[in-house]
């Protein structure tokens, strides 16, 4: 059974596959500079997915990650089971045209 981040997770993952666009979920091991939980490429378009249970935020580490990776462009989502899927799809489908 998945914990309720996992559900996000994969919920994430169905969207993902469903327009063909490639992610990496890191592992992190505590080495290095932190990341988070999607790492991905569209349509030569770099984006980033935090995800949380419920209806949870992301952490003040997790927050400054986000502020670096928006500071160089990338698109950032943050996912969890009451927000964000949709804003996820509608980037992909305006991307996709």
């Amino acid at each position: 059974m998945a914990t309720p981040e996992g559900k996000v997770k994969d919920k994430v993952k169905k969207v993902l596959k469903a327009f063909d666009a490639y992610w990496h979920c890191p592992v992190q091991n505590g080495l290095g500079a932190p990341s988070l939980d999607f790492i991905g490429c569209y349509k030569g378009l770099f984006y980033a997915i935090e995800t949380k249970a419920g209806n949870k935020q992301p952490t003040p580490r997790q927050e400054s990650t986000i502020a670096e990776m928006r500071k160089s462009g990338a698109k950032v989502f943050v996912i969890n089971e009451v927000t964000g899927t949709q804003e996820l799809e509608d980037w992909l489908s305006i991307v996709y045209r």
